[in-house]
């Protein structure tokens, strides 16, 4: 059993950090993840990609070399002495900020980052990730109520599509699988979890 960074419990994980590790994919993902972004918000939409703390932080200084633009990354909290900046980098008032994750799961810690860098003066309306788990239906409609769009690569139901098409799996664990990523709070329920 696994907890999120959302504290909820799952029998399930994804570490997107284990890329990093291999230039190869990391580069390829990045190029995907940059397109699809300037596909959707167009190529001028930037003048700033931040990386939240910490897994995103590579990430973002990837993206931003791939679209020329300068670089920052914010903390979960602000740092307890110095200049107790919780963004660090070169974010300037009005500058509009894109985003990258690693993943999101129900968005939550996207909209404490995106609220960090609009404290500043600066706009955030796009998030990137590599993986979205999309199971949690209030998402994407909260990351759309607080006026952020949220951009993937992939999602659980492209893993499972993969599993089921590379044959590595029983059908019957698979199917265990997506009950479980469909129904997270009855799993959670059942085992008496949060």
């Amino acid at each position: 059993m696994f907890t999120h960074t959302s504290c909820k419990n799952a029998p399930t994980y994804i570490d997107c950090r284990r890329p990093i590790g291999f230039p190869r994919v990391r580069s390829t993902l990045m190029d995907f993840l940059t397109c699809k972004v300037m596909r959707a918000a167009g190529l001028e939409a930037f003048d700033n990609i931040a990386g939240g703390e910490t897994a995103g932080i590579p990430f973002a200084a990837l993206v931003a070399e791939r679209m020329g633009l300068p670089m920052s990354y914010v903390r979960k909290k602000p740092k307890g002495h110095g200049r107790t900046a919780q963004i660090e980098g070169a974010m300037e008032e009005g500058d509009r900020v894109l985003l990258v994750e690693d993943m999101t799961t129900d968005g939550g810690s996207k909209l404490n980052f995106v609220n960090a860098i609009r404290a500043t003066g600066a706009t955030c309306g796009h998030t990137a990730v590599i993986f979205y788990y999309d199971i949690f239906d209030h998402a994407i409609p909260t990351l759309n109520a607080n006026g952020i769009e949220l951009h993937w690569l992939t999602t659980w139901a492209d893993v499972i599509a993969e599993a089921r098409r590379g044959g590595d799996f029983a059908e019957a664990t698979l199917k265990d699988v997506e009950r479980i990523l469909h129904t997270p709070e009855d799993w959670r329920a059942e085992r008496g979890l949060e």
